[in-house]
């Protein structure tokens, strides 16, 4: 029973490939990234409900029946089918003090948190008082997915609480998923905490945050990919600052200006999504080495051309040359024009040429991770199977 408190965990998400390609009705792969975001909830005696973000300075809680107020003033339904309207995240923001128009993370993470705590109790029953702490090894900012992992992980810790979902972890189990009907139900939800943040979000990252694994978008639809290897990757962050909408605006501008050349750039990125797709779905779940030259040669390619689209940027160029250096293939992942890129790490690359690189890329003020991708999706677990290091973020306060 969750009265006893329950962690569960969402992944980040990278784009493979696909970029700003996906924008012009392409196909673009997301795949799920192993650095996740951990969420401790536990039941709350006063009858409030606590919420803290350490990642973000977030430390907020309100009296329950506050709240229940609060709801009843609402005019119009919560429903997981409608966006959040206009009206309804005004009256949150002047309940919890953030100024019109605050975009700051602490301010879209606590607007997210009320918004889904009161929609859901709306529809499923109250969410009784509870102490929610989310810690994460996500960056925010940087493309990763990070409000997605935090709105999964809300959206199955409320549904859990209010009784609307079940508790699927059994008695000596270290991690346990929810059934498929319940994973969509918690996909919807957080869609809307997405929402909340960004306005008008593709619905991809929840997606990955939910299931894990790798989806193809295109068009608006979603797929899951039928089977995903676990592949190695170095995801460095360059930590240089850039705009997503100028960068789409300049890709539309160079289309416009030259199509020319650049619609059969555009139907390469396709082409080369779905070679990559073709690949993965058809290697084995433990991919030997020789499975690796043709998604090596497919990044190449692919950094080439979103070069080609004027969303490359001299710090993703030096990514690229130092991990070459090491006989490493890598791209940028995401918007481009900084970020973050992502280096692909064979079974048999050797230690010393993974810590090497990583020596190199931190030289060069990048910060590196080594991890996963193809990861599984929201997860809850037993704090047996946890990390000491997620363990020690977890504890009391």
């Amino acid at each position: 029973m969750w009265e006893r408190g329950l962690v569960l965990s969402a992944p980040g998400k990278v784009i493979l490939h696909g970029e700003h390609a996906v924008v012009h009705g392409k196909v673009a792969l997301a795949v799920a990234l192993d650095l996740r975001t951990f969420l401790r909830l536990r039941p709350c005696a006063e009858g409030r409900l606590r919420v803290r973000l350490p990642g973000v300075g977030v430390v907020r809680s309100w009296d329950i029946p506050q709240l229940q107020a609060l709801r009843t003033g609402f005019a119009a339904d919560f429903d997981e089918s409608k966006s959040p309207s206009t009206e309804q995240l005004d009256t949150l923001r002047e309940f919890a003090g953030i100024a019109a128009g605050a975009s700051a993370p602490e301010s879209l993470a606590t607007l997210a948190f009320l918004y889904m705590c009161l929609a859901i109790s709306a529809k499923y029953g109250d969410v009784p008082g509870v102490d929610i702490l989310v810690w994460s090894e996500l960056p925010t900012g940087a493309g990763l997915g990070s409000s997605a992992a935090y709105a999964v992980c809300l959206a199955g810790a409320l549904l859990t609480a209010c009784g609307a979902i079940s508790c699927p972890l059994q008695e000596g189990e270290s991690t346990a998923r929810w059934p498929e009907e319940e994973l969509s139900l918690i996909n919807s939800w957080a869609f809307q905490g997405e929402r909340v943040i960004h306005g008008n979000p593709s619905g991809v990252d929840n997606a990955v945050g939910t299931w894990g694994g790798a989806l193809r978008y295109r068009s608006g639809t979603i797929t899951p990919l039928k089977r995903v290897p676990t592949l190695r990757i170095l995801l460095t962050n360059t930590k240089v600052p850039r705009s997503t909408k100028i960068l789409v605006a300049g890709v539309k501008e160079k289309i416009l200006k030259f199509p020319a050349i650049m619609n059969p750039v555009l139907d390469s990125i396709d082409a080369i999504s779905q070679e990559c797709q073709s690949v993965l779905e058809a290697m084995p779940v433990d991919p030997s080495p020789e499975h690796y030259p043709v998604l090596e040669e497919l990044f190449d390619i692919n950094q080439h051309h979103l070069n080609v689209m004027g969303v490359g940027h001299p710090s993703l160029d030096r990514l690229c040359q130092v991990t070459m250096s090491h006989g490493l293939h890598s791209k940028l992942t995401g918007a481009g024009g900084g970020g973050c890129g992502i280096t692909l790490l064979r079974p048999d690359t050797s230690s010393l040429a993974v810590e090497a690189a990583k020596r190199d890329l931190s030289a060069c003020g990048f910060e590196c991770w080594e991890t996963n991708i193809g990861a599984p999706g929201v997860t809850l677990h037993h704090s047996s199977s946890l990390r000491a290091e997620v363990l020690r973020a977890l504890a009391e306060s």
